[in-house]
């Protein structure tokens, strides 16, 4: 299902309150749509599978975006990506695109920004699919805790070193292991002078505090969930996803056999199946 030498191009823009965003829309206009959400270190790129497979029916519009401060989005000094300045963004979004109920599938960190957009901002979902996200305490790898404590450090690692760490870093979300075009894709927009800059940037600016703001109130959820998760996740526990379905009352939990961290890489068709299914359900 995958086509790693497929273009991604993201044609349109959208001036965020926290840098330009890079975004485009597939399939009919006038169809229901579907936000998709990506987490880090990522970018849209993660979801062109889904995003031709849920479009390409025709049933759905959908809408693919690189949070600002990744993949082809802004990327500079001072820039506010926290995940409280990216669930604001997704607001905006919302409101840009002129959509009031539309459904949302997010991934990883695009889990907790899009449960603080509905539950902090106001945001409006028709139905919300969660697939390996960031949502419960505690969160963040021993690698990833490590990075955000001396980012100011790792900051100044010469670009090679950088590019290495980076590579090795994304290709552990895969027990598969990832097709290395696929693994070019994700880590290259990092790999640039800001880029580089702007990977840490991320990792130094989020913490646990933007998921215990919203974590008790995950009862509120009062929308179809859906929680999809893979069986092999390396940086999310699996325990993770059967406790975050216990917490949101009525939420269905399909667990992926085999997938790790990347779902949309490990098992793209398996994935794609139940979003659709669970898109359709009335």
């Amino acid at each position: 299902m995958t086509a790693v030498r497929d273009s991604w191009i993201l044609d349109q823009t959208f001036a965020s309150s926290s840098g330009t965003v890079r975004w485009a829309a597939l399939g009919p206009a006038d169809a229901p749509p579907v936000v998709l959400v990506h987490g880090t270190p990522f970018s849209s790129y993660v979801w062109r599978d889904i995003a031709r497979a849920l479009s390409g029916s025709g049933e759905h519009r959908v809408y693919v975006w690189d949070l600002p401060g990744y993949g082809a989005s802004e990327m500079r000094d001072g820039q506010d990506v926290s995940l409280a300045a990216q669930g604001r963004v997704l607001t905006e979004l919302l409101a840009h695109w002129g959509l009031d109920r539309p459904a949302v599938v997010a991934h990883d960190f695009g889990g907790c920004v899009s449960l603080r957009a509905h539950l902090l901002h106001g945001a409006r979902y028709e139905r919300l699919a969660l697939v390996d996200p960031v949502a419960l305490a505690p969160w963040g790898s021993p690698s990833y805790r490590l990075l955000g404590e001396n980012a100011d450090v790792f900051a100044q690692l010469p670009p090679a070193l950088h590019r290495a760490m980076i590579r090795e870093y994304v290709a552990s979300t895969s027990p598969r292991g990832l097709h290395p075009a696929v693994l070019d894709r994700l880590v290259e927009p990092w790999c640039t002078e800001e880029g580089q800059a702007a990977f840490y940037r991320q990792i130094a600016q989020n913490d646990q505090r933007f998921t215990d703001e919203i974590q008790g109130r995950y009862g509120e959820l009062d929308l179809p969930v859906l929680i999809c998760w893979g069986t092999e996740d390396p940086w999310i526990p699996v325990a993770k996803g059967k406790e975050l379905a216990g917490l949101v009352p009525g939420a269905e939990l399909r667990l992926i056999e085999g997938a790790g961290h990347l779902v949309q890489e490990d098992a793209p068709a398996e994935l794609a199946g139940a979003l659709t299914r669970f898109l359709r359900t009335a």
